[in-house]
C-alpha cells in the first residue's frame, strides 16, 4: 500500500461517518426568556421573588384601586377580592407599609366629600386589618373631591372618582 493512501482512506472514512450522523436537534429551553420578560427572579431557596416585592408590582398585579357606589362605603365582591390580594401581599411583604387614600366624586360639598373619603379609606383599612395586616402598617388619608382620577360632569366618569387607592412603600419594618 502506498503511504499516501492510508491518510486519504482515513479522511474518506471520517467524512462518510460525519455524513451519516443525523443533524443536531435544536433544544428549546423552557426557562429561556422568550421576549416577554424574565421568567425567574430572586432566590428560590429562600422563596423570595424581588420582582414581586415592589410598589409597581403591587399597583399593576395585585391591584391598588377599589371603587364604590355613590355616597357609599360598602365593599362589593369585586372590592373584597382586590383587598384579599392586597392583604395577602402585605402579609407576605412585611417591609412595606400602606397609605389608603379615600376619594369622592366632584358633586357635593368639600366637607361632605372629605368625610366620605375618610370613611372609604377607613373601610379599606378595617378590611385589611381583619385579614391579617398589622394596623400599625396602614394609615388613611382623605382627599375628598380634591384629586379626581378624571374631571368630568357625567355619571360614568364620576364612578371612576368614587374610589380608595392603596399606596405601598418600603418602610424598613421587615428588613
Amino acid at each position: 500500500m502506498k503511504p499516501y493512501l492510508l491518510p486519504l482512506t482515513l479522511s474518506v472514512v471520517m467524512l462518510a461517518a460525519c455524513a451519516q450522523q443525523p443533524p443536531a436537534q435544536q433544544v428549546q429551553d423552557p426557562y429561556a426568556n422568550l421576549g416577554n420578560g424574565a421568567l425567574y427572579q430572586g432566590d428560590l431557596a429562600s422563596g423570595s421573588l424581588p420582582g414581586e416585592a415592589t410598589a409597581q408590582y403591587f399597583s399593576s398585579q395585585v391591584g391598588d384601586t377599589i371603587l364604590f357606589a355613590a355616597n357609599q362605603t360598602a365593599l362589593n365582591s369585586e372590592a373584597r377580592a382586590i383587598l384579599n390580594r392586597q392583604a395577602e401581599w402585605l402579609t407576605k411583604h412585611q417591609e412595606f407599609s400602606a397609605v389608603v387614600q379615600g376619594h369622592a366624586e366632584e358633586t357635593g360639598t368639600r366637607e361632605y366629600n372629605l368625610a366620605l373619603g375618610a370613611r372609604r379609606a377607613g373601610a379599606v383599612q378595617e378590611y385589611l386589618v381583619a385579614n391579617g395586616v398589622e394596623s400599625g402598617r396602614i394609615r388613611t388619608l382623605s382627599f375628598g373631591k380634591e384629586r379626581p382620577a378624571e374631571v368630568c360632569s357625567e355619571e360614568s366618569c364620576y364612578a371612576k372618582n368614587r374610589r380608595a387607592v392603596t399606596v405601598v412603600s418600603a418602610s424598613g419594618v421587615g428588613s
